[in-house]
């Protein structure tokens, strides 16, 4: 019998909790099941039409072969015009580089710099592959927790407390996925002051929801203290906020010295990025974002009507996100109550697998974030289906029975 041939650094790595989710989704949908999908991190919203035939031009003009590795020179020229033009940042042509979503991006740096046993600063609630990504490449995350009554934002006393001798990274996510926290100027600048005194820590700013938000203006931490321009990735991307999920271009800027590693590893592994997405996401930088306006006036409705419902359900509340597209659902009043078959929910994963099983509308666990007793809920669906979506969950809810037994630590 073949025995199993697996690499040990397997063991350090599961599979997406919202890829899950989403697999769960289609296997339900395949049988028939009317699920919603509200667990699935992207816009309804189609991709703007100039940026399609963008892309289908590429084709008919026979843009389908090789590129440079780190993309073609008129994308990554149109890169440092928008970091210069948006963000306030100079970067030059070696400075910046596109691959296969900001995801790649992200895991190549952190493999080109991480040492074994070398220490990322994470804060809770954070993206869920952030973690997975660091042990993949040998390294320890560490943990730093936020709260509600601080937006779900890091504080700099935090910061500075968990900064020790193997800290290598700290990653910072705003607009943040799951929470929709958006850091102001003064916020940032706090943490930058705190970096500004270990020159040994790099900075990773993940700005892929930059232009999903709802009301201040957005900073990027280079920009706010450029004295860490030579030690900070600035991560991006046209997936969010254009839309393009699918055409999988992501693009980050910083220094020469990490430009090249990440370069030389994209040679080895994926190459250059799709040349036909290449040529849309060339498009998208190009072609201004006036459109968006209306798609982030049709999100703050949707936001409006998911935390309404929330507010119906007993034992469930939500702050009004900053930004993103999600709501980060407090559950714990639900902890401990018993759903009409007799199960008793003890984990927000328990609630979730209830509101697929019994409402059919999937939702990602907290925990998958780094914090308990949430669940998230992607609003950016069109607004029907979130409203039969919505009304699911508040009977779902109304359905259970709460426990007269006292659950300690709620």
């Amino acid at each position: 019998m073949f025995s199993n041939q697996l690499a040990p650094r397997m063991q350090r790595v599961q599979p997406s909790p919202t890829a899950v989710i989403s697999d769960k989704v289609r296997l339900l949908l395949a049988r028939g099941k009317p699920v919603i999908n509200l667990g699935e991190g992207e816009l309804h919203f189609d991709t703007p039409a100039h940026i399609k035939q963008a892309g289908i031009a590429a084709i008919e003009r026979g843009d389908t072969k090789y590129t440079a590795v780190a993309g073609t020179a008129e994308l990554l020229n149109a890169i440092v015009d928008k970091f210069a033009r948006e963000n306030g940042i100079q970067y030059s042509a070696q400075e910046v580089i596109a691959g296969t979503g900001a995801k790649q991006l992200i895991f190549n740096a952190l493999l080109a710099t991480i040492a074994p046993d070398d220490e990322v600063l994470i804060c809770a609630p954070y993206w869920v592959s952030y973690p997975d990504m660091v042990a993949l490449a040998e390294g320890r995350v560490r943990v730093l927790p936020s709260t509600p009554e601080t937006g779900w934002k890091l504080q700099p006393d935090v910061l500075r407390a968990a900064i020790g001798p193997k800290t290598r990274w700290l990653i910072l996510n705003s607009p943040n996925n799951p929470s929709g926290a958006v850091y102001t100027r003064d916020e940032l600048k706090a943490l930058t002051d705190v970096l500004v005194e270990h020159e040994h820590v790099l900075l990773m700013a993940d700005d892929i929801y930059e232009h999903v938000r709802y009301d201040d203006r957005f900073y990027t931490p280079v920009q706010v203290e450029p004295r860490l321009r030579e030690r900070t990735l600035t991560v991006n991307g046209v997936s969010k906020g254009y839309s393009m999920t699918g055409w999988r271009i992501g693009y980050a800027g910083g220094p020469a010295w990490l430009i090249r590693a990440m370069q030389t590893l994209q040679s080895q592994s994926t190459s250059n990025p799709s040349t036909i997405s290449q040529a849309a996401a060339l498009a998208a930088l190009r072609g201004g974002t006036d459109f968006m306006s209306d798609w982030l006036t049709a999100l703050q409705v949707n936001r409006q009507m998911v935390l309404a419902a929330i507010g119906r359900c007993p034992g469930l509340h939500c702050a009004a996100s900053e930004g993103a597209f999600y709501a980060f659902v407090n559950c714990a009043g639900l902890i401990g109550a018993i759903t009409p078959d007799g199960i008793v929910l003890g984990t927000d994963l328990d609630f979730a697998n209830y509101l697929l099983d019994a409402a059919h509308v999937g939702v990602v666990h907290g925990s998958a974030f780094g914090v308990e007793h949430h669940v998230r809920i992607a609003y950016a669906v069109p607004a029907q289906t979130l409203q039969d979506a919505c009304s699911r969950i508040e009977a779902a809810c109304a359905a259970l029975v709460h426990s007269p037994v006292e659950i300690s630590g709620r």
